[in-house]
């Protein structure tokens, strides 16, 4: 009887955690339909992005500024998950809690030395946290850039695990989690970058093409979904 019952837990256990995986997997919901740009806006340069094979396809376009594929509509807290595959010579990224506005805008923070800095972002410019794709020999992929604004917010200078877990010339995955003030980021399941900063607490997420000297270059997303957090 002992044994019988312990069997019944075990199973119950089981069927526990198959349903917790499963209700978790089901608050994702994509962002890409694998068929068309549709829920997508670009803005910046004028790189072409097209879909094939269930798969976004951003193009280099000699002689434009860097080019971004923007959601529709801005995300604050939130689990991004994506995979990419980026040409070997195309820096690129994913932008997260990001912006681009008519207008001027100014921004004001506090350094790590505690003193206030100002900067001007023209209009029309985005701007904003990025996850770098860097397929370059440095391989800061992961890091977080901050894209036409402060710059580098945390790179992997000091994180090798993070640098050796990119894999040229394959898919990758990233895992980018926004909450609060936390943004912290996943290479193929290596954790990368950890930053606190709550200069933007939420915008929209966009696909970047990098500018580049020549046409043609390409880089792959694909399975682009996200879980919204309170």
């Amino acid at each position: 009887m002992l044994s019988l019952t312990r069997s019944l837990l075990a199973a119950l256990l089981l069927m526990g955690a198959i349903t917790s995986s499963l209700s978790a997997e089901e608050k994702f919901r994509p962002l890409f339909d694998g068929k068309s740009l549709d829920g997508w806006v670009q803005n910046g340069g004028k790189a072409d992005y097209r879909v094939e094979n269930n798969e976004i396809i951003g193009t280099s376009v000699k002689g434009t500024p860097n080019s971004f594929l923007c959601t529709d509509r801005p995300y604050a807290n939130f689990i991004l998950e994506l995979e990419f595959l980026p040409d070997q010579t195309l820096n690129s990224g994913v932008q997260i809690r990001s912006n681009v506005y008519e207008e001027p805008k100014t921004y004001t923070w506090k350094n790590e030395k505690g003193e206030e800095k100002t900067t001007k972002v023209q209009a029309n410019r985005v701007h904003g946290y990025q996850v770098e794709i860097d397929p370059s020999d440095r391989a800061w992929t992961g890091g977080i850039y901050d894209e036409g604004r402060r710059g580098w917010l945390n790179n992997l200078a000091n994180n090798e695990p993070a640098r050796k877990a990119f894999k040229p010339g394959e898919w990758n995955h990233f895992r980018v989690e926004a909450n609060g003030d936390s943004i912290k980021t996943f290479l193929n399941g290596v954790p990368a970058a950890d930053l606190k900063d709550d200069l933007t607490p939420e915008g929209f997420i966009a696909l970047q093409v990098h500018s580049f000297k020549e046409d043609g270059h390409e880089i792959r997303w694909r399975n682009v979904k996200i879980q919204e957090l309170p």
